[in-house]
């Protein structure tokens, strides 16, 4: 048995809350939060606490709270023996270095507020400033997903960079479609079966072998089409941003 402290009570801490609870060999002992009313969550099956100073003993201390503050509350909880990991994707091993046991435990996940969601197919990266402790991670990791990989801080960083494209960046478009679509007065649905085919593709074609469009096909009569549809300034450049460089990706195979 894993015994696990949670410190976090944003949709991170939530998630992992909730999967750990559902299964075998990890008890979770408390929940700290700044709030004691953000720990609702928790609070109907497992001690809560608003002071880090009555922090329980455990094997596994997770820091799921914003990447600002990891560095402010690793230096606030120096005095404990269990291992210390943090769930960024985007902050170094080293950031909790003053701790002896130190690691990293990072769902590869966008995580909603109020949605739970299953780990069984998240990708868990794991690091560790030892073998003994990174075994305890992928445990607690397998425990939950089936895909556990040690990745070094460096590859997680540039995992977090390709993740803001393919996530953050994606949706940003998505939110432009859906101003288009409410500007002219039509159903942004109607688009939703094509954003769920152009991901499905993923599974069985590469990005590039799944590009399609009008400045993949060189067709710059469409491309000119829609430009004149577009009045906002910012979606214009973005437009021809996003064209001029996938036609400077594609161009050579016209």
């Amino acid at each position: 048995m894993i015994s696990v402290i949670l410190v976090g009570t944003g949709n991170v801490a939530q998630n992992l809350f909730q999967a750990f609870s559902r299964v075998n060999g990890v008890d979770v002992k408390q929940v700290i939060g700044r709030n004691k009313d953000q720990l609702d969550f928790a609070s109907a099956t497992t001690k809560i606490e608003t002071d880090l100073e009555k922090l329980l003993p455990a094997d596994v201390y997770i820091l799921a709270i914003s990447d600002d503050a990891i560095s402010l509350v690793s230096n606030k909880i120096n005095r404990l023996k269990g291992l210390i990991v943090h769930t960024s994707g985007g902050t170094s091993l080293e950031t909790i270095s003053n701790h002896k046991r130190i690691g990293v435990f990072y769902p590869l996940q966008t995580f909603t507020k109020g949605k739970i969601i299953s780990f069984e197919n998240i990708p868990i990266c794991i690091e560790a400033n030892s073998t003994e402790d990174l075994e305890i991670l992928r445990k607690l990791g397998e425990s939950l997903s089936s895909r556990v990989v040690n990745i070094t801080s460096e590859q997680r960083k540039i995992l977090h960079v390709a993740a803001v494209y393919v996530n953050n960046f994606t949706n940003y478009m998505y939110s432009i479609g859906e101003d288009i679509c409410i500007e002219n007065e039509v159903d942004f649905n109607l688009l939703k079966p094509l954003i769920q085919e152009t991901a499905n593709k993923l599974n069985v074609l590469s990005p590039k072998e799944a590009q399609t469009g009008p400045a993949k096909r060189g067709d710059q009569r469409t491309v000119h089409s829609h430009l004149k549809i577009l009045k906002n300034k910012h979606q214009r450049e973005l437009y021809i941003l996003l064209s001029d460089t996938i036609k400077s990706k594609y161009g050579k195979e016209l």
